[in-house]
């Protein structure tokens, strides 16, 4: 009999976030009452964050099989062919709890996990982006957590070497409480190079890799599954603390190990640390584990068993060896200046017992502790939607022009040049496009080829209709891959919504998984890995609904791709999926009337098909000479971004349409392509016969950008209000 040495009350098992009837069903899987340390066994494998509770049963409902994919979520990182025995190994994930509470290491460690994620599978990392939401500009704590994450991101990221090639900011008085901050990674392999977690064999060392176990950390995984509320400060030392020059050794210690031919089976140390990866590889393989933490490389003296089990230290790994190169590993991991311990078996008995200082201390059926989660079907409602929202409704401005330079200058659509600039896009030498593009794109070293990568949402379209914002979110990766004239082959996803017992927030949730699957099934983009990030709450006011993705898209030949920026004097300015009449939810309702209401606009997942397969053989033709998706600030936006990148103006006809609502509709499926005047009629004819709706609207040339009659902006003004907010913001 296990002896406990401290009495398990109700209080103690509500503190790590177990429900009264969670615990009685422990109490009858194992027959008896838990020790302290399997109660914190079980609070870390049956929390949200670990476990998916709450939303297995939706996630089972995406696609995430396709041509391409070879292994799909359940492991580490989503892996899909590209081609040459070549393989994208990739995924995203949240650190927003962490964040929010010391926003500098929380980022960091988000980094530093996602990179782990990857190269656990035998990728070596190439590029990385991130997702950040944050409160409304005017809120007390947002500069400071705007500061300390984006610099968390880059102090990990430029360390470890791996670009920051893309991604996105956004500001709502909604993440006022709970900022977001989704990491994401892109790795490369050898198809016939992936390792797994699954344990296989009996009687083999399970070897702990990397640094020393310390308390930081401590149940930072059930810390992930609650609200916030005014304790928040008292959670400090459950965040993380990372070191990127540790991971980096690790990382190619790791690589090197892996080509040695000793590894069975390995694990990264993500979310309730040594628990939950050697649970997850014992089970995975039918088998059970032995720990003896005596073993356990440390670096604070008197840890408890406890302790070590869910300590959260960072840059560390788990390894099933092949008993006959112990010493041939051991000796690469003293080489890198790593720890390298047996602390374990593998057993055929499916338990997961752990030793410590001659004592048993938990003895737990090891398939019970994942396949007997908890799994909720949670009651949920359909979120009523919006009014119908009619163009001829929404007044105009005053000043067109005037109403335009204000739109790209205001926080969700200024330039982020203050943020991107303090990562390291070139490190590696591989990049070909850095953030500010619709994707970013490195090239595969060696070949001809490059991999594109975007991450995107619209959450205040998820509010108002979450089945609508999760297509949205879909198709516009789908578009931003397109825009620059790659195939869109693969997406992973990270899903931030508020409470689930709410039946408001799950149906949300819901909704949005709906949106999303109907999105991947109609685009041929399927989800290979993925998070969920719930109970992003504080004082019971949820974050706005967030279902980031990320998408994966593959150049053949990476100098066939398109860029936003105008070009060349005299090139067409051609407009494909036709003028917009969409004013809910838009920027220009936001920014320029004060006022978020309406339906967001409705996603035709045919047309987006039709007209971005049609776009990326204009890429690919080389007959474009610059592309941009519209998105946020429809037209007017798109054309503004395009003269800024480009230093160069435009001349824009709209006759007979109402400026406000041609320039500033959100209409979807929808680009602007520029060709050389002389293609202009070809390409016109080309979009007739493959039944594309194509129009051209201007020509480039000038340092002004025309907006018919609706006024006159100097590519300088344009500048200067798209580059000025976030410096003059962080600035204070």
């Amino acid at each position: 009999m296990l002896r406990n040495d401290i009495e398990i009350t109700p209080d103690l098992v509500r503190s790590h976030g177990l429900k009264p009837d969670e615990y009685q069903r422990i109490l009858d899987l194992i027959g008896r009452e838990p020790t302290l340390t399997e109660l914190g066994i079980f609070s870390a494998m049956w929390n949200e964050h670990c476990s998916y509770k709450s939303s297995k049963r939706w996630l089972r409902t995406l696609p995430t099989t396709g041509p391409k994919v070879v292994i799909g979520p359940g492991e580490n990182a989503g892996v899909v062919d590209i081609g040459d025995g070549q393989v994208a190994v990739f995924k995203m994930e949240s650190h927003n709890h962490p964040s929010y509470i010391e926003p500098y290491q929380g980022a960091a460690t988000g980094v530093g996990g996602i990179l782990r994620d990857v190269f656990t599978m035998g990728a070596r990392p190439i590029a990385a982006m991130n997702a950040l939401r944050f409160g409304a500009p005017d809120h007390p704590k947002t500069r400071h957590l705007v500061s300390g994450v984006v610099a968390g991101v880059g102090g990990y990221g430029n360390a470890f070497g791996v670009p920051t090639v893309g991604g996105e900011v956004n500001f709502h008085t909604r993440y006022d409480g709970n900022c977001l901050v989704n990491a994401f990674a892109l790795g490369l392999a050898n198809r016939d190079g992936i390792f797994l977690s699954e344990a296989k064999g009996v009687g083999l060392p399970v070897v702990y890799l990397g640094a020393k176990t310390g308390r930081d950390g401590v149940g930072g995984a059930t810390m992930a599954s609650a609200e916030f509320d005014d304790t928040i400060e008292e959670k400090r030392p459950t965040v993380q603390v990372g070191d990127p020059f540790t991971e980096k050794r690790l990382l190619e210690a790791c690589l090197e190990l892996m080509a040695s031919g000793a590894v069975i089976a390995i694990q990264d140390m993500g979310a309730a640390g040594l628990t939950c990866s050697a649970v997850e590889m014992g089970a995975k393989g039918d088998l059970g584990i032995e720990l003896d933490l005596d073993k356990v490389p440390v670096r604070e003296e008197r840890m408890t068993a406890y302790e070590m089990m869910l300590s959260e230290s960072q840059e560390r790994m788990l390894m099933v060896l092949e008993p006959a190169k112990e010493a041939e590993a051991k000796a690469i991991f003293a080489k890198w200046e790593l720890d390298f311990a047996v602390v374990g078996v593998t057993t055929d008995d499916l338990r997961f017992r752990i030793r410590h200082q001659g004592e048993v201390v938990a003895d737990l059926p090891i398939k019970d502790l994942g396949d007997q989660a908890p799994e909720y079907d949670r009651p949920w409602t359909v979120p009523p939607r919006p009014a119908p929202l009619h163009a001829a409704d929404v007044p105009g401005p005053a000043d067109v022009a005037a109403a335009l330079l204000s739109m790209i200058g205001s926080p969700d659509m200024a330039s982020r040049r203050w943020v991107f600039e303090q990562y390291d896009s070139l490190v590696q030498g591989n990049t070909a496009q850095i953030p500010g593009g619709d994707s970013g794109i490195v090239r595969v070293d060696g070949t001809t080829k490059g991999l594109a990568v975007s991450a995107d949402v619209t959450p205040r379209y998820c509010e108002a209709d979450p089945f609508e914002g999760g297509k949205q979110a879909v198709a516009e990766c789908w578009r931003n891959l397109t825009a620059v004239g790659a195939d869109p082959i693969a997406a992973t996803d990270n899903l931030n919504f508020g409470n689930p017992e709410k039946p408001e927030i799950m149906g949300q949730f819901v909704m949005a998984i709906k949106g999303i699957g109907e999105a991947c099934r109609a685009l041929d983009f399927p989800i290979v890995s993925g998070n969920v990030s719930l109970y992003n709450e504080t004082h019971g006011r949820g974050i706005l609904p967030t279902p980031a993705i990320a998408g994966v898209g593959l150049l053949p030949e990476i100098d066939k791709r398109a860029s936003i920026a105008f070009k060349t004097a005299g090139d067409a300015v051609l407009l494909v999926g036709g003028h917009g009449d969409h004013l809910g939810q838009s920027i220009y309702l936001r920014e320029i009337l004060g006022r978020e209401d309406g339906p967001p606009p409705p996603v035709d997942l045919a047309a987006e098909r039709r007209n971005g397969d049609f776009v990326r053989t204009l890429i690919r033709a080389g007959t474009a000479t610059a592309c941009h998706d519209l998105s946020d600030g429809g037209l007017g936006a798109a054309l503004a971004e395009m003269a800024i990148a480009g230093a160069t103006g435009a001349r824009i006809v709209l006759d007979g349409l109402v400026p406000h609502v041609a320039l500033f509709a959100e209409d979807q499926a929808r680009y602007i392509v520029t060709v050389a005047a002389g293609n202009a009629e070809a390409v016109l004819a080309d979009a007739r016969a493959a039944g594309v709706d194509v129009e051209r609207i201007g020509t480039v040339g000038g340092s002004e950008l025309t907006l018919g009659d609706a006024g006159t902006i100097s590519v300088k003004r344009l500048t200067d209000a798209h580059e000025g907010w976030f410096p003059a913001f962080m600035a204070g």
